[in-house]
């Protein structure tokens, strides 16, 4: 069955309105008829399923046949705050995990990014991407939420973020040995959690150092060297495992 996703406001007592780039991927891609089936979230959780009564050129109209609570979502928060990366690696990055399970996908400036940040308005229009290619991630896994892409952020301003908005953060570094990534969650009695990856060239000592100051965690992710696309769907697989979520 089909799934997508709405605006609260979208949503009456038994009628759900679908409007944007949907109404033509249902009309002219799907080729869904009147009186299909389909899934339809509003972006807080909650899952309809509808069937389709009407189809016009700037909306789709379906009437509710079942609520439900969605319970695909992890019972732990996660914000992947994942450095600048080339190419399609972000989008990559972005489409897997969001599959998994993450929460919150948050840019990152440090200090060897390859990647510069552009315009104001390239700026923008890249997060418009990033949003679509997460939401499109969402539908495919059958998600109760989108997560969001945020603005890039500053290491300080990602590291001040942790230590106020969420419970935990941790870093994996190539250069540490002692704390085990797994070791390190099994300790853990967090309800959130932050991961901070680097860029090709990998943290900084300084910035892990600065890291450490707040609070974050360094930990590996074993022998091997990862690169920055791995590193982070591989910690995330591993949070989701050791908290029960796969």
């Amino acid at each position: 069955m089909a799934k997508f996703f709405v605006n609260p406001e979208d949503v009456s007592s038994d009628i759900i309105m679908i409007k944007g780039t949907d109404v033509n991927h249902i009309k002219n891609v799907l080729r869904l008829p009147i009186g299909k089936e389909i899934l339809i979230n509003d972006r807080q959780g909650n899952d309809y399923e509808c069937i389709i009564k009407e189809i016009n050129t700037e909306m789709v109209t379906a009437q509710i046949i079942n609520h439900m609570n969605n319970h695909t979502e992890p019972a732990v928060d996660t914000v992947l705050f994942q450095s600048l990366v080339k190419g399609e690696k972000m989008e990559f990055v972005i489409q897997k995990s969001v599959e998994i399970g993450v929460t919150k996908i948050v840019p990152l400036v440090t200090k060897r990014c390859v990647v510069k940040l552009e315009s104001e308005n390239k700026l923008n229009n890249k997060i418009v991407r990033w949003q679509k290619i997460a939401e499109s991630a969402a539908k495919q896994s059958k998600r109760g939420i989108v997560p969001e892409v945020t603005m890039p952020m500053t290491l300080q301003t990602a590291l001040e973020f942790v230590k106020t908005q969420l419970d935990c953060g941790c870093i994996p570094y190539e250069n540490e040995s002692a704390h085990h990534i797994k070791e390190y969650l099994q300790s853990l009695d967090a309800k959130s959690i932050g991961i901070f990856i680097g860029p090709e060239g990998g943290f900084t000592e300084e910035e892990v150092a600065l890291a450490i100051e707040y609070g974050v965690q360094s930990i590996t992710l074993g022998k091997r060297i990862l690169r920055s696309e791995t590193a982070g769907l591989v910690t995330l697989a591993n949070i989701m495992y050791e908290m029960g979520e796969i």
